[in-house]
This record gives C-alpha cells, sequence and structure tokens, in this order.
C-alpha cells in the first residue's frame, strides 16, 4: 500500500492542506499514522476518501452533509456522479481513484468517455495531461508504488499509439525524428508529440527510450531529417544537461532541435541558435500546422 504526505493529499485532491488538517480534527475524518520524526502519513483509504469528498464538493454538496454519510453511501453517490456528466477535475479523480485501486476496466472506461466527449486531443490536453503530471510528481517523490504508475502509463500508452496509427502523413513533407536520450524511460509526452505532429500530417520517426546520440548520429546522416525532438524528463543528471544540450547542438547543426522536459524548462540551460525550449505543449501546435496531404 501507498502512503502519501497531506501535500500529497492536497496536490491530488485540490483540497488545501490546511483545510485537511482542520476536517481531520473536527469531523475525525481520518486516523493518520506518524512517522518516528512525528510527521502524518495517509494511505490509500484515506485518498480515495479525500478524493470522494473532493468530488461531491465540486457538486455543490457540504462537508457537513458529506462527513454526516456512511462512507458506502459517499461512494454510491461519487458512482452516480460518474454516471452523468462530469467536470475535468472529477474526470482527473476518478482516473487517480481507478489508478489507486489498479482498476483497469474504471480507468479503461473513464479514458474512453473523456476521448468521446472532448475528441482525443482536447481529452489529451485538459485531463490526461494534467492527471500524468500530477502522478509524475508522486512518483518522483516515492509517494507512489512503481506499479501504479506502470498500470497507467501502460493504458495510455495504448491510446496514444491506437490513435497515432489511425493518422495520414504527407510522406513527401519534412521529417521530424522523436528520441529519449540514454537512461530517459517517461516518453508519454513524446508519444503525445509525435501524435500531434502526424495528426498533421507531419512525417515522423519515433525511435523511443534511451537512444545513444552516437545511433542517432548514423541514422540523422541516413534519412535527413529537417527537424529533432527530444525530452530531458529524469536524464541525464542535472549537472551533465548543459553538456548533453551542447553535443546536440553541435552533432545536429543542420536541422532545427526541438528540446522540452524539466531538465531543460525553466532551468538556466543556455541553447545554440538551431535549437528552440518548448515550454508546454501548446508550442508544438504553432510549429506542427497541419501539412498539406496528398491524395
Amino acid at each position: 500500500m501507498s502512503v502519501y504526505s497531506i501535500k500529497d493529499l492536497e496536490h491530488l485532491s485540490g483540497i488545501k492542506a490546511h483545510t485537511i488538517r482542520i476536517w481531520e480534527q473536527r469531523y475525525q475524518l481520518f486516523s493518520p499514522e506518524r512517522t518516528p520524526t512525528n510527521i502524518r502519513y495517509y494511505n490509500d483509504d484515506d485518498l480515495k476518501l479525500i478524493l470522494s469528498i473532493a468530488t461531491l464538493k465540486n457538486q455543490g454538496m457540504k462537508i457537513s452533509k458529506i462527513v454526516a454519510m456512511p462512507r458506502d453511501l459517499i461512494q454510491q453517490e461519487v458512482h452516480k456522479i460518474s454516471e452523468g456528466d462530469k467536470s475535468e477535475e472529477d474526470q482527473i479523480s476518478g482516473l487517480t481513484l481507478a489508478m489507486v485501486d489498479l482498476d483497469e476496466s474504471v480507468f479503461s472506461s473513464i479514458l474512453n468517455e473523456t476521448i468521446e466527449l472532448m475528441g482525443f486531443e482536447k481529452a489529451m490536453m485538459n485531463v490526461i495531461y494534467p492527471f500524468m503530471k500530477k502522478i509524475g510528481i508522486l512518483w518522483m517523490t516515492n509517494a507512489i508504488n512503481p506499479a501504479q504508475e506502470h498500470f497507467i502509463t501502460h493504458l495510455v500508452r495504448q491510446k496514444l499509439i491506437a490513435a497515432t496509427d489511425k493518422a495520414n502523413v504527407n510522406v513527401e513533407g519534412p521529417l521530424y525524428l522523436l528520441f529519449l536520450p540514454e537512461g530517459e524511460l517517461h516518453e508519454l509526452g513524446l508519444l503525445f508529440a509525435n501524435y500531434v505532429l502526424r495528426s498533421r500530417g507531419i512525417r515522423t520517426v519515433f525511435f523511443g527510450q534511451t537512444v545513444p546520440l552516437e545511433a542517432l548520429e548514423e541514422v540523422y546522416h541516413k534519412l535527413h531529417p529537417q527537424c529533432i525532438m527530444t525530452a530531458l524528463t529524469t536524464a541525464p543528471e542535472s549537472i551533465e544537461v548543459q553538456k548533453y544540450v551542447d553535443r546536440l547542438g553541435n552533432k545536429f547543426k543542420d536541422c532545427t532541435i526541438y528540446i522540452t522536459g524539466s531538465r531543460v524548462v525553466g532551468q538556466d540551460i543556455s541553447i545554440s541558435q538551431n535549437m528552440q525550449i518548448l515550454n508546454q505543449f501548446e508550442d508544438l501546435f504553432e510549429l506542427a500546422p497541419k501539412a498539406h496531404l496528398k491524395a
């Protein structure tokens, strides 16, 4: 079972830690365990309860009414909401609950409903990406079990690949190479970038995880791409990022290089003239207008 700090509960539910503490004292909502240094920590059941409370509050229900309800009735009310029209916050909460329970059926159902309601791209931007961003932070702080992270990554990855396979591209248009550095395993962001490019008719070659620069260089000279795209999230090590970016710019001077990820966004990184940092996914939409498709 995973353990969560009160800040983790705040991060996932949107309810301030101060408010959670007040509710804990006033309504005896939780009985958190404590570390040897007297810091509270919470379990999966506590997380599910606070997510359920957040969902009901988003529907206008008062906290005093919610806490007076038996736990099974709270879950019934949340289930009713899940069967009707849901806000983006409710959809994210539903995905989080399914992740905690490792419930593939519920997770896939919410995912499919969201995509059907919004369309694939909007669902990714407004629900899936914010959800994955929250979960990614918890994963990096060891708040969730790696099995939970792999569970959701696998399901979202399947959706991205299936949607990408449906795209038609201009085979005579510019070519993008997409890859992740050696040691980098978090590919969902780059998979989404691949989808965005191909859905606009742009040719791509997706190399995926942990690609050595020497191997990429060999392919580069064979395919002559106009653009290269990569994401630095957990690799290389922070102290090696500037050196890696410099090598990237020097090896591939004849094309445009787009880089993103927490290792470079908002960091004091120097880039060469042929490089551009994508600070957010919206930047991707601007650089990838629809290509002219051949009949």
